[in-house]
């Protein structure tokens, strides 16, 4: 028997970096900083609300664009924090994580013929999901060493053909804010064209002091044009759970919609329940920065000790560091290799920024994350201060 053969819709993408990197850590029982996940438990008043949902028998489907109760928390709060209301019934829709929901917002607008600004390092789904709708990629590098944005590379990549920008503050890999003159800047940018945002807000109640999130859901012209994208999982320490949420002006939440009833359809109905009962609360989102700057002083501290170069940490559970001051031959191997050194040799997985890059760009400089238990953090510290 012959299986048949077809012509894949991704024949650049292979094993992801993370996945390479988890296994490697495994290997060799590295502390594995590399992937973005916590090692440490949610709230269980999160988990006691979603065994009462399913005790109180809400297993079956929900509706398409998940529960009321849910939707109206999630407008309320971005209300409360953006200074923008949100129909909770045609402009608030429940994913099934924000990579779903990054997938659907392009899926749903973009199409081929059209191109797509992605601003390089980005996250790796990005790229496939436009191709997968058939578009063009057309990749602008943030500034190499900041990670910000520059308006003038973008208002040169704009064209006739430009569908969708997608841009993300704060930034995965790098931990850069964007500022309220970047935010400025692109509505001006966008003002006179019919070009779509996709906005990854994925880590946006981790910014830290004096910086606050600044959401396109604050600037009425971007709003108007943009799909924000957030996660339950990031914020609440449950990315296990893929529950997401986008926010968009009621054109394009309808637009959107027809595409996730055919993706998804809806979003496990426990999790909603539990998730809708304890966003009662705002103290958790609230409090997340602090807990997260905590995490992250005790590992800069820590980085500190080393030849490791420390890059800017503004928001999300990410800190970026050069290499360029390690002692040879380390400091001349490819942030790849160096990375597998690290693993093999120190026993700490990072994740190189040439894997965020289209060609590979190597800076000469690595990832890590420092969602862990202060334990697991000083576990890798104490291992990180050899070199």
């Amino acid at each position: 028997m012959t299986t048949p053969t077809f012509p894949s819709r991704l024949p650049n993408v292979g094993t992801t970096i993370f996945t390479v990197m988890s296994a490697l850590a495994v290997q060799h029982k590295a502390v594995n900083l590399g992937q973005g996940f916590p090692d440490f438990d949610c709230d269980p008043k999160l988990v006691d609300g979603v065994t009462t949902a399913m005790q109180q028998g809400h297993n079956q489907y929900p509706p398409m664009t998940g529960i009321a109760p849910l939707r109206e928390a999630i407008a309320a709060k971005i209300e409360a924090l953006y200074a923008r209301r949100y129909d909770a019934a045609a402009e608030i829709t429940v994913t099934a994580g924000a990579t779903q929901a990054i997938l659907t917002a392009i899926l749903c607008c973009v199409g081929p013929g059209d191109e797509v600004i992605v601003l390089e390092p980005c996250y790796d789904s990005y790229v496939p999901n436009i191709e997968l709708a058939g578009a063009t990629v057309v990749r602008v590098p943030l500034t190499p060493g900041t990670f910000r944005p520059d308006f003038d590379k973008i208002a040169a990549a704009l064209s006739p053909k430009t569908r969708a920008i997608i841009i993300n503050t704060p930034h995965n890999p790098s931990g850069t804010v964007w500022s309220p003159a970047d935010m400025r800047r692109l509505d001006e940018l966008l003002a006179p064209t019919n070009v779509l945002v996709i906005s990854d807000e994925v880590y946006e109640h981790m910014v830290y002091a004096p910086l606050q999130h600044e959401s396109v859901a604050r600037y009425p012209g971007l709003a108007a044009r943009s799909f924000i994208v957030s996660s339950f999982g990031k914020t609440y320490h449950v990315t296990g759970w893929k529950v997401g949420y986008v926010a968009a002006p009621a054109a394009l939440t309808a637009e959107f919609r027809k595409v996730h009833q055919f993706n998804v359809f809806t979003v496990n109905t426990p999790m909603q329940h539990g998730l809708a009962s304890y966003m009662q609360d705002p103290a958790p989102y609230l409090n997340l920065p602090a807990f997260y700057a905590a995490k992250r002083d005790l590992f800069r501290a820590g980085l500190a000790r080393t030849k490791f170069r420390l890059l800017p940490c503004e928001g999300t559970y990410f800190q970026s560091v050069a290499i360029d001051q390690l002692a040879v031959p380390e400091r001349e191997l490819s942030e790849a290799d160096f990375c597998q050194w690290l693993t093999r040799e120190i026993g700490v997985a990072a994740i190189p920024l040439s894997a965020f890059y289209g060609d590979g760009f190597d800076q000469k400089v690595v990832r890590f994350c420092f969602a862990k238990k202060d334990d697991t953090l000083r576990a890798a510290l104490e291992r990180l201060a050899r070199l």
